[in-house]
């Protein structure tokens, strides 16, 4: 199948460049307001978990996206006004085309919270981080804006903030100068553990549905981990040895 991702490419070189280029960067910090835990303290790595997601694109529709999307924007307060020059893309609409047969299908793509993710990589000021949890955030008190994680990410998955907000809800702290990206909803996930659903998913597994599951992938008994051995599922890019925590059924 064909996506807008076949071209993307993030060789080792130039994630070297990134980290060398960074160190140019200005030391202004931006606003924002920083309300996620940027860890959590454990001793022991087993019993550590590891968030992610498992998306069954045979089962999602056109109009199960644009309700993903809406969820998103709804949840996290942001959306792109007529005229902005913010592309805000925390999760975006992706469609794939068999190019033999013609055949359409849609899926929702976002921050993939990689395990080693090169966004966290090439930021000069450690603004964008990984928690020992798996996700990956950008803390708005030290991102200065310089959008390496932007040009190191392979999914497209972060978006810079060009005009001042308003009316931001307190769960998701963004600011002008800032870059952004899908958070798992980590509100959530803080609040309820595993048993958080992301607005993304809740907003497509009404009815008993499991389009979009939320999960601990280091739990083998989690519901997560037992599709997994199921069904299995496959990473995007796995080329780059990223191991994103979101997974693909049915690509």
């Amino acid at each position: 199948m064909s996506t807008e991702l076949d071209n993307i490419e993030l060789r080792p070189a130039r994630r070297q460049f990134l980290k060398g280029a960074a160190a140019l960067a200005t030391t202004l910090i931006a606003p924002g307001v920083m309300l996620y835990k940027t860890g959590q303290a454990s001793s022991d790595i087993a019993s550590t978990p590891r968030w992610g997601l498992l998306i069954d694109t045979n089962a999602l529709s056109e109009a199960d996206i644009d309700a993903c999307v809406s969820a998103c924007q709804r949840e996290h307060g942001w959306k792109v006004e007529p005229g902005s020059k913010t592309d805000a893309q925390w999760i975006r609409k992706v469609k794939l085309t068999d190019a033999e047969s013609g055949h359409q299908r849609f899926l929702p793509m976002m921050c993939q919270h990689c395990e080693d993710p090169p966004c966290v990589d090439v930021c000069p000021t450690g603004a964008s981080f990984k928690r020992a949890d798996g996700i990956v955030l950008v803390n708005k008190h030290t991102c200065i804006g310089c959008r390496y994680c932007m040009m190191a990410c392979p999914y497209k998955a972060r978006s810079f903030i060009h005009e001042n907000l308003k009316d931001q809800l307190p769960v998701a702290p963004r600011g002008k100068g800032t870059v952004e990206s899908c958070t798992l909803c980590v509100h959530r996930v803080d609040r309820d553990g595993a048993n958080a659903v992301p607005a993304c998913a809740e907003a497509v597994n009404q009815g008993g549905r499991k389009t979009i599951l939320f999960g601990d992938l280091n739990d083998p008994q989690s519901g997560i981990s037992r599709r997994l051995r199921e069904l299995g599922a496959v990473r995007l890019r796995a080329d780059m040895g990223l191991n994103p925590g979101v997974r693909y059924q049915g690509l």
